[in-house]
Parts: C-alpha cells; structure tokens; sequence
C-alpha cells in the first residue's frame, strides 16, 4: 500500500506472479486490505468501457457515501480522487493516479470522495468496488474542470455525460448536498 498526499487515499500495487503462461494476482483479498486500513464490506461491484477521451467524473453519493477501490482491466486511465468532506483540511485538494492494466495499481477512494478518471489508452475497462449502493436520488458531482481546484487532466475537450458538463464548481455545491 502506498499512502498519497490525502490521508486515507491509497494506492495499492498487488503481488503479480506471471511465466510464461501469463499471469496471477489477487485483486482483492477482505483480511489484507483491511491490515492496510481498507476496513470497508464492499457491496457492489462495477464495470465501464469507454473509449479514449471519454472522462467520467466527478461524481459522490451524499448521504449514502460510496467508498471505492477502482482498477483497470483494459487499457489506461487518468484517476482522480477529490475531498470534498466539509470541514475536512485537506477540502478542495485532489490525488492524481495512472491506473493500467499494464501497472495493474488500484486506488482506494474512501467515502466522502468525489471519484472520476479520463481514457487515455484507444479504450478502458474499468472496474469498481463499492461500499454502498448505487443511489440515484443521493447521487452528486462537481464539475471535472473547476478552476479552483488546479486538476490537470492530460485532455482538454473530452466527451462528457450531459450531467457532467453541468455539475458545478465546488464552491457553488449546495452545503447539504456535501458529506462530513
């Protein structure tokens, strides 16, 4: 597990065993993650394909936060993790992580997070653990390219969802629509 400049974000680079049949890791294992501090009962699981270009995000659930532990089966992604917990010191401030199949690192975004990534590779297969359920009516973001938070997505015109080409700044989220 490697700790990131967010307190409670990691990345984590699995043990890979490989020949010359291929190779092996596990993906998740309950006791090990939760040594590391990943103490959460996951709940559902998530798969996307996108094709290059495409950047999901930012999005969290309030108040039926999600924390996620996200992975790429296919291809490559620009991965971000946003705390946007109010009263939290680290508020406003972004983790930035390449997640490949190729590096085969997931990234735990703890609950209170917003979540998002861009396709860099020609596609990606993208996988998520959830702790919660998916809850439309609980479902929030902030827009991916606020420019108080300084993120530097490596794309500057990509294909949105139409929710998310209108979420807001994060100055201007309702405060009860963020988490504590």
């Amino acid at each position: 597990m490697i700790e990131t400049a967010l307190p409670g974000v990691l990345i984590i680079e699995p043990k890979v065993f490989g020949d010359a049949r291929g190779f092996f890791f596990e993906s998740f294992h309950a006791e090990r993650y939760r040594a590391a501090g990943i103490a959460c009962d996951f709940v559902q699981d998530n798969v996307s394909r996108s094709a290059r270009g495409v950047l999901r995000g930012l999005h969290f659930q309030n108040p039926r936060p999600q924390a996620k532990l996200v992975q790429v089966l296919e291809g490559t992604v620009v991965d971000v993790a946003l705390d946007v917990r109010q009263g939290s010191p680290t508020f406003g401030r972004h983790v930035m992580v390449e997640l490949s199949a190729e590096n085969r690192r997931q990234l735990f975004v703890p609950a209170g997070f917003a979540h998002g990534f861009c396709v860099t590779s020609e596609h990606a297969l993208f996988s998520y653990k959830c702790s919660d359920l998916y809850s439309p009516t609980d479902e929030h973001g902030v827009l991916w390219n606020d420019p108080d938070l300084g993120i530097a997505w490596p794309l500057e015109a990509p294909a949105l969802s139409a929710k998310d080409a209108v979420y807001p700044r994060l100055r201007d989220v309702p405060e009860g629509a963020l988490p504590h």
